[in-house]
């Protein structure tokens, strides 16, 4: 069975009467990070039955759609906790309800509901090792591995089962996992992806419910504070007693590889607004564009005729765009940031879409030039990345079509060379644009712009660098596999991706 991997965002919640509508809003500033599906599990008591129950209510969609029904919040996600999952995954994985978070079991301690960013890069030995025991699975993503593993523990705590559970798997992992009567937050000990922890306040300005979340975006909407992030192999217990001190209870995972946080959170992934990896986004995106700007400026145009103009491709490049042409002007290349393409906002990421041809049909509702804008001069597109080529290639068509007199391209990014393992969705290493031709200049005439430039490695990692000093002064280190090719936590890269998926 092919093993699908996830790269979403999760959200949970601890202490708060209303915990389920709070997730919802949650898991709504987190919808950039995947618009396949959505669910939210509470965890609650029957007084009925007489016992511990986890409902859930979870299927494809945006969160907006699959929690239409105001009366979900009132009469099935019942409880003051919460935990809540918006999933994009790779291509094949979309069909399968038995794929959408969270994932809700009950064993010998009860009741378990688990949400999961990222991939768990041994995930093919371990489901094997399951198979060979006759473990039955209901899915085909490596999340199911982890509830088996804590499952099958024979320690005495809940904590210890997942800690038990966690010392056993490589790669990826952010978590939010609720019990009957606690809400554990974790991020694997590489601490590839993002996921930090707020407080709400309460009555008479008290503290109140804690939050989790794989961005501090969901913080600002939901009116909690930012507390901290949760740090790399950080094992966070947010329980009653926890509201009482105010301090969760810490455990840590061994560390066997370092940290090597994903910077392609900071190029693309997360919103500008969240504070990531200690540092905000937009910050960084910014830095990156400048660096941009040393390494490919803005083409000289004949004395007399109009400025280049400089223009996002919106909305994740925007500040990257704008950190490119201030720079440029400093350093003698005369430009103007303007605004050449209009975002439809009701059509989701073409770069999280499953399938080419959804891709495709969506770079062409997305977006609308501005042909006032871009008519008769010489335009730089800035994109944070390329990866299939394929939103870029018919974007420069549009722009030429607006009639641009030159179209110059920039990635505030090195060439996309390496599939990642790690909860990015990039394809095999064939299907990567930069590996199918021989130079950039090749490149640059398949794409049909007059010049192709990307930031390099180097720029790209001094500027995050700069940007965000205190991961470098804290030996937080930063994974750019998917440009490098030096993978953090060791995968087989003799076998393509799909192989690797299992």
């Amino acid at each position: 069975m092919r093993q699908h991997r996830d790269a979403c965002g999760v959200f949970g919640v601890f202490g708060a009467p209303n915990a389920a509508r709070i997730a919802y809003y949650g898991l709504h500033a987190l919808q950039h990070r995947g618009q396949e599906s959505a669910g939210i599990a509470t965890a609650t008591y029957d007084e009925r039955r007489q016992k511990p129950v986890m409902p859930v209510v979870k299927d494809f969609g945006l969160v907006l759609d699959v929690f239409a029904d105001r009366r979900i919040f009132d009469e099935t996600l019942l409880g003051d906790r919460a935990v809540g999952h918006v999933r994009y995954s790779t291509t094949g994985a979309a069909d399968n309800l038995q794929n959408v978070q969270p994932f809700v079991v009950h064993d010998r301690m009860g009741n378990v509901a688990l949400a999961h960013n990222g991939n768990l890069s041994n995930a093919r030995e371990l489901r094997r090792s399951f198979q060979e025991r006759g473990t039955l699975f209901s899915s085909s993503t490596d999340s199911e591995l982890l509830l088996h593993l804590i499952a099958q523990s024979r320690r005495a705590r809940r904590v210890d089962q997942v800690i038990d559970a966690l010392t056993q798997v490589e790669g990826a992992f952010s978590l939010a996992i609720l019990t009957d009567d606690a809400l554990i937050a974790v991020r694997d000990p590489n601490g590839f992806r993002p996921l930090a922890l707020g407080r709400m306040k309460g009555k008479n300005g008290q503290p109140g419910a804690f939050v989790v979340a794989s961005e501090t975006c969901a913080f600002d909407l939901v009116g909690a504070d930012f507390v901290r992030d949760v740090a790399p192999g950080e094992i966070l217990v947010v329980d009653a007693e926890a509201l009482e001190t105010g301090e969760p209870h810490s455990y840590r995972l061994a560390s066997r590889f370092g940290v090597s946080q994903c910077v392609f959170e900071y190029v693309y992934f997360s919103r500008p607004d969240s504070k990531v990896f200690g540092e905000m986004v937009d910050k960084v995106r910014r830095k990156i564009g400048k660096a941009l700007a040393h390494d490919a400026p803005v083409p000289r145009v004949p004395e007399g005729d109009k400025r280049p103009i400089v223009m996002a491709v919106p909305d994740s490049s925007n500040t990257a765009a704008i950190g490119y042409a201030s720079e440029c002007e400093k350093l003698g290349f005369p430009c103007k940031f303007d605004i050449g393409l209009i975002r439809n906002h009701y059509v989701g990421r073409t770069f999280i879409s499953p399938g080419q041809d959804q891709r495709e049909i969506k770079v062409r509702t997305k977006f609308n030039t501005v042909e006032g804008v871009l008519k008769d001069r010489v335009v730089v597109m800035l994109d944070d990345s390329i990866v299939r080529g394929t939103t870029a290639r018919q974007l420069v068509k549009m722009v030429r079509d607006a009639g641009a007199k030159e179209v110059h391209f920039r990635v505030a990014s090195p060439p996309v060379l390496h599939p990642c393992f790690y909860g990015m969705d990039f394809p095999s290493h064939d299907e990567l644009l930069a590996n199918q031709f021989d130079d950039v200049d090749e490149m640059a005439a398949w794409l049909g712009v007059d010049s192709l430039a990307y930031l390099s490695v180097e720029g790209m990692m001094q500027a995050v660098h700069v940007a965000n000093p205190d991961a470098q002064a804290q030996g937080r280190g930063f994974c750019n596999a998917c440009f490098s090719g030096v993978y953090p936590v060791p995968v087989d890269e003799g076998v393509t991706k799909d192989e690797y998926d299992g």
